[in-house]
């Protein structure tokens, strides 16, 4: 599904770059469905008597706010970078990125093939860190483009195939690597054949570099590219821009009019005719009589058309086609999963909300009422149950790990922090497809500076536990999660290294993240956990008995384990239909940029957890069970738990290869993101339930 058919059946070239998109991956053609019912949520809230006042207001305002966050659903970039206005017959230079496959994961360097190369070598193009961490390499091409040169069957170079280059092509084509070039910063769409045989254009991932054939399972390479580039004339300037840019492959058995023969080196070859081309036509698929067969001592003769078409469409808004991916999925399949998440969210709440008032405010008013009883008619009163009775244990520090949960908690506020600020900032258009790298390069510096909530959450929170290795803590909120991601990166980056990959980060690179991560994360992370001891400890309403109090045997629904095997449901429920567009994005090479409805879903998704948390710590409470501080952590931080299981189902769509390699990338860094989603949600859910509980129990009176 990933290849073109361009040479498989006859039609005419495309007179716009824009023309019916065609599916690309298999996964695109998927029908979506809205999450399914699910058990009910619940949201915390503040016991007093105004409570219904309060959450009306509340509930209003949230309105006001979910309605002004969606006016940023739309797809908006900023441009982010100055537009360039070409004179007519000025070169219009075109780059190549590195060869990209998404059933191997493995970017390859694009001069590792057989391919042309530019005059003097390749030159690597400037890059920053985002680029190098995300396997781009880009650099120059030998291919001579002029603004509004029209160019016809021009013979590039010829290459003769040893056997090990043959073998080596023949591999990447099997493997279904995509070329990937860019001119003027935009990247090359690409034009072929469904396998209806309708013309059809895909704006993200490249064009293939060949085409395996169905009944001979013979490999062909496409020797000659049909270069169809838009341009557009401002008010006010004198020069041209380009504001589209398309790829036409093809694989076409060229040899020289009257049997010549081409030794590759000669000037005489450049313009000798071949008996494809025709004087002033470009090469269409009609034209076509054999394909170009990949196998020892073929001699590759590679040559492009190009075509200048002017367009309507102006510089601004040249990458609308590519985010949109020219309206392939509707926009209104986001909008249909945000607004049943969001409904699905709302009335839950409405409805938890309902239930937790009207059972703490019995609750309550019972307790206040014994605690006027005289001792006599307490002693009749000795076989009441519920939370109150826990009041003595409840915020006792955890019995397992206490400095463990204030590393964990405080990693996640981090890492959560450093999303939604990187999330807000994508939604505004900050960190635009046009600026390749920026994403990972803003999320590494968010990171760094949300260290100082990292270390202030841990700290206050040891302390509250009485905790003396305070040192220990913070060091270890500074370099937990960090070290594992640097270390399996660190060894991901090794094998990479072996097999030659782009996707390996040079050395220098490596130095720059770890100075980075040593000399700002680290520091700040200490400055954070300095302001945390600074504070006063923080306090309880109940005081905490020396001895701690038994937990009777729950039922079987009641036992933590299976409340925490279920938690994480309706989170993840909340969030699978964005999440599968997120994962085409990261894996198949796809743009994605409805950040506004990521920003939303992600809210949803938080505040879900909590719900779900504080309800269920309530009836663990009820149950008599005071240990909840790792239960609310674990309960909220399931969901990253379905989000991996969904990985496996979801790895099928990418029809990998057999390569160990690809299975490793891919289960390893789903592995690092499902870690930094457990931590996220656990140290929601945690912080939730703490704000919670405190609240409950500030509002009995206890001996």
């Amino acid at each position: 599904t990933r290849h073109f058919h361009s040479n498989q059946a006859k039609g005419s070239r495309p007179n716009r770059i824009r023309s019916q998109p065609f599916h690309q991956h298999p996964t695109q053609t998927h029908r979506f469905s809205s999450p399914v019912a699910v058990p009910l949520n619940h949201y915390p809230i503040r016991l007093k008597k105004n409570t219904m006042k309060n959450l009306r207001s509340c509930l209003a305002k949230a309105s006001i706010l979910s309605a002004a966050v969606l006016q940023t659903c739309h797809g908006f970039y900023a441009p982010g970078v100055r537009p360039y206005e070409f004179a007519e017959g000025e070169e219009v230079p075109m780059k190549v990125n590195s060869l990209t496959s998404i059933h191997t994961q493995l970017p390859k360097d694009y001069y590792r093939l057989p391919f042309c190369r530019p005059t003097g070598g390749p030159k690597m193009a400037s890059e920053n860190l985002g680029e190098f961490l995300t396997g781009n390499k880009i650099q120059n091409s030998p291919y001579s483009i002029n603004m509004l040169r029209e160019v016809y069957c021009q013979v590039l170079c010829q290459v003769t195939l040893t056997k090990l280059e043959a073998h080596t092509l023949a591999t990447h084509i099997k493997y279904g690597y995509h070329n990937n070039w860019i001119i003027d910063n935009l990247p090359g769409a690409s034009v072929g054949l469904s396998g209806s045989g309708q013309q059809q254009t895909h704006y993200a991932g490249g064009f293939p570099i060949g085409f395996t054939a169905q009944d001979t399972k013979e490999m062909y390479v496409y020797n000659h590219v049909n270069i169809i580039l838009e341009y557009h004339n401002p008010e006010g300037k004198d020069g041209h821009r380009v504001v589209g840019f398309a790829v036409e492959p093809m694989s076409i058995a060229h040899e020289y009019a009257g049997g010549y023969e081409w030794d590759g080196e000669s000037s005489e070859g450049f313009t000798k005719p071949l008996d494809v081309c025709e004087t002033n036509e470009h090469i269409s698929r009609d034209m076509i009589n054999g394909f170009k067969r990949v196998a020892p001592g073929e001699n590759i003769i590679y040559t492009y058309d190009v075509t200048w078409e002017y367009s309507e469409t102006a510089w601004a808004s040249r990458w609308d086609v590519y985010l949109s991916e020219d309206h392939m999925v509707p926009a209104q399949v986001h909008w249909y999963s945000i607004t049943n998440s969001i409904l699905v969210v709302l009335f839950l709440s409405l409805l938890v909300v309902s239930i937790l008032v009207r059972s703490l405010r019995r609750d309550i008013a019972g307790y206040n009422a014994m605690a006027a009883l005289t001792d006599e008619e307490k002693e009749e009163e000795l076989d009441e149950s519920g939370w109150k009775l826990v009041h003595a244990d409840v915020f006792r520090p955890p019995s397992n790990y206490p400095m463990a949960f204030c590393i964990m908690v405080g990693s996640g506020a981090q890492i959560g922090l450093c999303a939604f600020f990187t999330i807000c900032c994508a939604a505004v258009g900050f960190l635009s497809p046009a600026r390749r790298g920026s994403l990972m390069t803003a999320t590494l510096i968010f990171y760094m500076l949300c260290g100082c909530l990292a270390g202030y959450v841990s700290s206050r929170l040891y302390k509250s536990f009485r905790g003396r290795q305070w040192q220990m803590c913070t060091l270890a909120t500074a370099t937990a999660f960090p070290g594992l991601c640097f270390m399996i990166f660190i060894f991901f980056n090794t094998i990479l290294a072996f097999f030659r990959s782009t996707a390996s980060v040079p050395f220098l690179d490596l130095v720059i993240v770890a100075a980075m991560w040593c000399c700002v994360s680290i520091p700040l992370v200490f400055l954070g956990a300095y302001f945390g001891y600074k504070e006063e400890s923080m306090e309880f309403p109940t005081v905490t008995s020396t001895i701690a109090r038994a937990v009777p045997e729950p039922s079987f629904f009641m036992k933590p384990l299976v409340g925490i095997s279920m938690a994480g449901m309706v989170p993840f429920a909340a969030a699978y239909v964005e999440l599968f567009f997120i994962m085409t994005s990261l894996w198949m090479d796809q743009f994605y940029y409805v950040f506004g409805f990521t920003l939303v879903v992600f809210v949803i998704l938080l505040i879900t957890c909590a719900e779900v948390t504080v309800l269920l710590c309530y009836y663990q409470l009820c149950a008599e069970n005071h240990r909840w501080w790792w239960f609310s952590f674990f309960a909220s931080g399931s969901t990253a738990a379905y989000t991996f299981i969904y990985s496996f189902f979801w790895f099928r769509s990418l029809e990998a290869s057999k390569m160990l390699i690809t299975y490793m990338l891919y289960f390893g860094y789903m592995f690092l993101i499902c870690t930094a989603m457990f931590l996220v949600t656990g140290s929601v859910g945690a912080l939730t339930s703490l704000w919670f509980i405190r609240k409950i129990f500030g509002t009995i009176k206890v001996d």
